[in-house]
């Protein structure tokens, strides 16, 4: 019987010639199992009602082609009902639209490199909220280019006209701290703020730079003032790093910035879902106090798995040094992202969101502005169990939510990989050093 090999993915997130030690993806579109186009489209309704359950069985078979996967991960990230109109949609997503507007330009207010198709990577204020004049970043703030691109800064201000208008607005910037500071100590958000924008541009600086899509400056600038406005409205966690890891997909997926700003919904809707955080207690991976990171819960499951289901490894693993596991912290805090491929990776992301999938997510943490606003028809549909994930199907089947909530899928995945490596940890492990080389390289 002939079977479709299936065609390499790689083509649509391309990698620069230069970068030859990037890792090939061994994902695969394949006709009949990855979610393509055409039935993408005949999901829908002529209304706009999306046949939800089909979609997400297309998805955790075969995947989603990159041709649509921007506007499918809208839908497995919860930022629509999948029981909405057309219409409805393009509602909410003007308000969403105007209310990023807003946001943004209360950054762009205080700082006026938000918007301005660059990004810092230098402080700009002290602790104390004093502003900071040294050479680099005078240079960052004044300039046309920014901050050194690998020779992309030309294409910042195709225009004299533009360029002119830009050279005021960044010429601005530093006497804007100036002027912020002049009246006094600056409020306590806007110094917490201030103090995290180079901390965002220094790692917006080296997330996914062997892709092509990233060697535009504008793409670079669009990343920084998408996490920067998060920074500034969610004041209890701010930024954190690894949070440019989560967001930048959603800038190559997503052509509207104010649309890629799902990242907002990724982190207060899907890590809160997947790692078993309350309701009310949001960004579960990203929030930390003074005795414990976010984190910490899903490697405490991960010990308790491993000693179940590999005795011998887990004491070995202990006998190192590694029983609390912290070398798997990278993997469940970023999600596998520097582990994979940057199109495997993505792969794994959506096949994890539609095994989990839960149809009550949208309604829980949609904005508030948004819930008295949905139209009448959207309101009080039923859902049936086909409408959430295979995993979250089970889940619920099993009686799994209790007051924590079931384990996510990522913590599963973890185990297996170290599952799989046991033999090698095993033989080869003689330090922590040697059980990440081992364990990470996937």
């Amino acid at each position: 019987m002939w079977r479709d090999p299936g065609q390499p993915a790689d083509s649509y997130y391309q990698v620069r010639p230069e970068c030859t030690d990037v890792p090939k993806s061994k994902f695969k579109i394949k006709a009949g199992k990855t979610l393509s186009s055409r039935k993408w489209q005949a999901a829908f309704t002529p209304e706009g009602y999306l046949d939800i359950s089909k979609t997400l069985g297309r998805i955790y078979r075969g995947g989603i082609h990159p041709s649509i996967r921007g506007e499918v991960w809208e839908f497995l990230l919860s930022c629509y009902d999948p029981k909405s109109t057309f219409d409805e949609r393009d509602q909410i997503r003007q308000r969403r639209r105007v209310q990023y507007a807003r946001w943004k330009e209360e950054c762009r207010q205080i700082f006026p490199v938000v918007g301005s198709g660059k990004f810092i990577t230098a402080p700009v204020i002290t602790e104390d909220g004093q502003p900071i004049q040294e050479p680099l970043v005078i240079l960052e703030t004044t300039q046309d280019g920014g901050p050194s691109q690998d020779g992309n800064s030309a294409e910042i201000g195709n225009s004299n006209a533009s360029a002119t208008n830009q050279s005021r607005t960044n010429t601005s910037c530093s006497e804007m701290v100036k002027q912020l500071t002049s009246h006094g100590p600056l409020d306590k958000k806007v110094t917490q703020w201030m103090l995290t924008l180079h901390q965002i541009g220094l790692d917006v600086h080296r997330t996914d730079r062997t892709l092509v899509f990233y060697e535009k400056q504008e793409n670079l600038s669009k990343l920084w003032d998408i996490l920067s406005v998060y920074a500034w409205i969610d004041t209890d966690v701010g930024y954190c790093q690894g949070m440019s890891d989560l967001c930048s997909p959603m800038i190559v997926l997503l052509e509207d910035e104010a649309d890629a700003f799902c990242i907002r919904l990724l982190l207060n809707i899907l890590v809160v879902h997947l790692y078993c955080i309350e309701v009310d207690d949001k960004r579960g991976n990203f929030r930390c106090t003074e005795r414990s990171v976010g984190v910490e819960t899903q490697l405490s499951n991960l010990a308790e798995i491993t000693q179940v289901i590999d005795p011998k490894l887990h004491q070995h693993l202990d006998a190192l040094g590694g029983g609390d596991y912290l070398f798997a912290f990278r993997m469940l805090m970023v999600l596998f992202r520097r582990e994979f491929s940057f199109c495997d990776s993505l792969y794994l992301w959506e096949m994890m969101w539609a095994l989990e999938y839960d149809p009550d997510l949208f309604s829980v943490y949609e904005e508030p502005e948004l819930n008295g606003e949905k139209g009448e028809g959207s309101k009080g549909r039923a859902k049936s169990i086909r409408h959430y994930g295979k995993f979250e199907r089970e889940n619920m089947k099993n009686g799994a939510a209790n007051s924590e909530g079931p384990l996510p899928m990522s913590v599963f995945l973890v185990a297996s990989v170290l599952k799989d490596k046991s033999s090698k940890l095993l033989h080869e492990a003689r330090g922590l050093d040697d059980v990440v080389k081992v364990s990470l390289v996937i």
